[in-house]
């Protein structure tokens, strides 16, 4: 027969239970703490660890970068001309700039997401277009406008600009200055877009256009070189005397 449990005894089980319960759910606070400090653990080091891998990066794209520009701007020498020790210079322009572009390209493609990769880009394209190498060109521009860098988004799209005038893309030309016109940069002021576009406009022989642009720059900026400039090349225009 089942022993009789007293009120007493009773009162004993269930405290030991809610003490049961309560240590389980204290245990069980303490895993999901555990977890959740684990997980910020594991996110702090992926986020740093990411860090110091892309400030890495940005070290060697930064010498590569560097090791390219002394190649785009070495001196061309003659032939029979000297050069210092260590200096890098060429004799032909050309194969400067050659050797200079593959250089550009190789950080660019291999550092893509560092700020000097994305220069690098810019680069590429100038030496390809001092090659004359148009189309060529035109591609490392069109990937620097996709880069995110505002300032060397402007400069590559003027440069882009140029090229369409040279390839007989008249209306895209003007477009391009247009709107840097009307959306300047550090890189790319309102003066240096509004005499592109005038020098656009003296190309196509559109002479009132271009006549009008060149005496605008002068007036809203006449103490600017870019004013200096545009005076220069108004006083050639036909009918100017």
């Amino acid at each position: 027969m089942p022993e009789h449990i007293s009120r007493k005894d009773l009162k004993k089980d269930e405290f030991r239970d809610t003490l049961a319960v309560g240590a389980e759910a204290v245990l069980s606070h303490q895993k999901l703490v555990i977890y959740i400090g684990v997980v910020v653990v594991v996110i702090l080091g992926a986020f740093f660890g990411w860090r110091l891998y892309a400030e890495r990066q940005t070290v060697k794209a930064a010498a590569a970068y560097d090791d390219a520009m002394k190649v785009f701007n070495a001196r061309v020498r003659t032939a029979g001309e000297p050069s210092d020790p260590g200096e890098i210079t060429y004799t032909d322009e050309n194969v400067k700039f050659d050797a200079a572009a593959k250089k550009f390209e190789a950080v660019a493609q291999q550092y893509p997401r560092t700020r000097p990769g994305q220069i690098a880009a810019y680069y590429a394209g100038l030496s390809l277009e001092r090659l004359k190498k148009s189309d060529e060109a035109a591609k490392w521009f069109e990937r620097v406008t996709h880069s995110g860098e505002d300032d060397f988004t402007s400069l590559a799209r003027l440069e882009l600009a140029q090229l369409d005038d040279e390839t007989g893309k008249q209306a895209d030309a003007e477009k391009i200055f247009k709107d840097l016109i009307a959306h300047p940069t550090v890189f790319v002021p309102k003066p240096v877009a509004m005499l592109g576009l005038a020098n656009h406009y003296r190309g196509t022989n559109n002479i009132t256009e271009a006549s009008k642009l060149y005496g605008q720059i002068k007036t809203e900026f006449p103490d600017s070189p870019i004013a200096q400039q545009a005076s220069q090349i108004a006083a050639l225009l036909p009918g100017q005397s």
